[in-house]
């Protein structure tokens, strides 16, 4: 599946870990709040995931005052996530696609993540960015082939500044 600019964004729900326990997260449930910045990585503990997540920390309040709320992806599982966040000091909620549906949902699952480094797995997330509107409604895609490149953080915030 293939989500374009202008299209409403895919729902779901998946599972983030709180110092309370597993939560559930609802996409829906935050629309009308405030803009999105929907984060697919491709996976925790690695280092571009992991600098581009404490770069995202680090700047979360600059994401905010440009009434945004940020989420991050991957297909980890929840608990794997949180000791990630912890020894990174990673403050956004990460969310669970342990399954890849919401990746596949996005349009941003690999078929087969690195096979030239024999990482074979499919469903991993490509790394993207996607800013969603308090309506609902996808205004940016950013989507990388390569797990080592980056989005685009300056057009991601030129973009919400213009919602």
């Amino acid at each position: 599946m293939s989500i374009k600019i202008g299209d409403k964004a895919p729902d779901f729900t998946l599972v983030t870990k709180t110092a309370d326990g597993p939560e559930t997260v609802t996409l829906s449930d935050h629309i009308g709040e405030s803009n999105i910045l929907l984060l697919f990585v491709p996976m925790a503990f690695t280092g571009v995931c992991t600098t581009e997540l404490c770069d995202i920390t680090n700047s979360i309040n600059e994401y905010a005052d440009l009434g945004a709320k940020v989420f991050a992806i991957s297909g980890d599982n929840p608990f794997v996530q949180e000791v990630w966040a912890q020894k990174e000091g990673i403050k956004l909620p990460l969310l669970s696609d342990y399954e890849h549906a919401v990746s596949k949902a996005y349009g941003v699952a690999y078929e087969q993540f690195l096979p030239e480094a024999n990482l074979i797995m499919g469903g991993v997330s490509k790394r993207s960015a996607f800013v969603i509107d308090k309506a609902g409604v996808v205004q940016l895609i950013d989507i990388q082939d390569h797990p080592k490149d980056l989005p685009d953080f300056a057009a991601v915030k030129e973009c919400l500044k213009g919602l």
